[in-house]
């Protein structure tokens, strides 16, 4: 099996070698990887070790985790060392819990049972671990896959990956645009907004959701007003219903709402959201536009060179790396701020003959002083070597 992601790999290793202290917690959407690299982390720590997805389990309580643990906990009271993987932990009701209960006992007995918890809802994940299980855990965040991975991986061009995204699940589809937008549609959009999102969450009006997911996917790197969003959508309730949703379309790493840069957090949190994609796939697939057509259209291509700038820094901020922002006074924009601590980065995006100037970097600089102050694309960083590089990297 070819290996993929090899820093998380390594890192995932690195701490199943070190003496029994923490569960170990692999976060991430759907399809970006996390099963393969809990069984390559398997096929490295030996023989000793168990898979089992609760996929297809009860949810109603923890006697599926209860199974699965007291059938490790044999084998590693015979051997003296166990691995236990357990899959998409956030389906059984009240999970952490029970996962509390029967690790502490184990501790309290000295047995080495080594547990990794895999969950494609990462928020309902990190909900799970904040209620019952602090202190004792660590957590991997595993992000959608860069530019760089998938040429690494799979020869993709930055033009193919601007348009088709980073779901290495699809990349042998790209050929067929028809499978391929099937593919993400019904394998992995609609699998996300039925299972980790709409059943494992109370949401009232779930076709409000949906309006809203496609809403931001074709708005995706443009601010829209909580007022425009209104009068675009049906049934829509009010802001707070809509910030809401957008929370959860966030938490399960498909489509963010960056906040305004101002300095002030109670003016971020009130701000107009800019729409994001977290995977440029989400907002091409659900689009009758072809590459060959979008390549083919400056404006739309624009578009979407910006969008995937913004997926490629968004999902370093729901790594945790920085918080990401835009900035708008009038008719003065920044694209993108990134803030680590003290320090600011203003990123302003720059595609073909789509803009002519940059008015609102000026204003930006004189009002907040930004560390640095970058432009990619036309006239800046290439599109192709700003994605293959680490944004957390350029805060220093």
């Amino acid at each position: 099996m070819p290996v993929y992601r090899r820093h998380i790999l390594d890192k995932l290793i690195r701490r199943m070698a070190e003496p029994r202290q923490f569960l170990q917690v692999l976060a991430g959407s759907r399809q970006v990887g996390k099963t393969t690299l809990a069984r390559q982390m398997m096929a490295a720590f030996g023989e000793n070790s168990t898979y089992a997805t609760a996929d297809g389990a009860s949810s109603e309580d923890g006697i599926w985790i209860e199974q699965q643990w007291e059938a490790a906990r044999f084998r590693c009271q015979e051997t003296g060392s166990w691995l236990l993987v357990l899959d998409e932990v956030q389906k059984i009701v009240n999970w952490s819990e029970t996962v509390k209960r029967l690790w502490d006992r184990d501790s309290a007995e000295s047995l080495d049972l080594r547990v990794v918890l895999l969950g494609s809802s990462p928020l309902l994940v990190q909900q799970g671990l904040s209620e019952s299980l602090a202190g004792r855990f660590e957590i991997l965040r595993v992000g959608h896959w860069s530019f760089q991975e998938m040429r690494d991986a799979f020869g993709l061009n930055v033009d193919q990956f601007l348009y088709f995204g980073g779901y290495p699940g699809a990349a042998s589809l790209i050929g067929d645009e028809d499978r391929w937008r099937s593919y993400l549609l019904d394998s992995l959009i609609e699998t996300t907004l039925s299972r980790d999102i709409l059943l494992m969450n109370r949401v009232d009006k779930p076709a409000l959701l949906r309006q809203l997911f496609r809403l931001g996917c074709a708005y995706s790197a443009q601010i829209l007003s909580y007022q425009k969003m209104l009068g675009r959508l049906q049934d829509a309730g009010n802001t707070t219903t809509l910030a809401h949703y957008l929370d959860l379309l966030a938490g399960a790493g498909m489509l963010c709402g960056l906040p305004k840069f101002s300095g002030e957090v109670v003016r971020q949190r009130g701000s107009s959201p800019k729409f994001q994609v977290l995977n440029n796939a989400l907002m091409t697939a659900q689009s009758a536009v072809s590459f060959t057509e979008a390549r083919r259209d400056p404006e739309r291509w624009g578009r979407i060179a910006e969008s995937s700038i913004g997926a490629h820094l968004a999902n370093g901020a729901q790594l945790g790396e920085y918080e990401l922002f835009y900035w708008r006074e009038v008719s003065k924009e920044v694209d993108f701020i990134l803030r680590r601590g003290n320090k600011v980065l203003a990123l302003e995006v720059k595609a073909g003959n789509r803009r002519t100037s940059l008015p609102g970097m000026a204003a930006f600089d004189k009002a907040f002083g930004p560390a640095k102050k970058l432009l990619v694309g036309t006239g800046g960083i290439p599109f192709e070597e700003f994605l293959s590089i680490s944004p957390a990297a350029l805060l220093g």
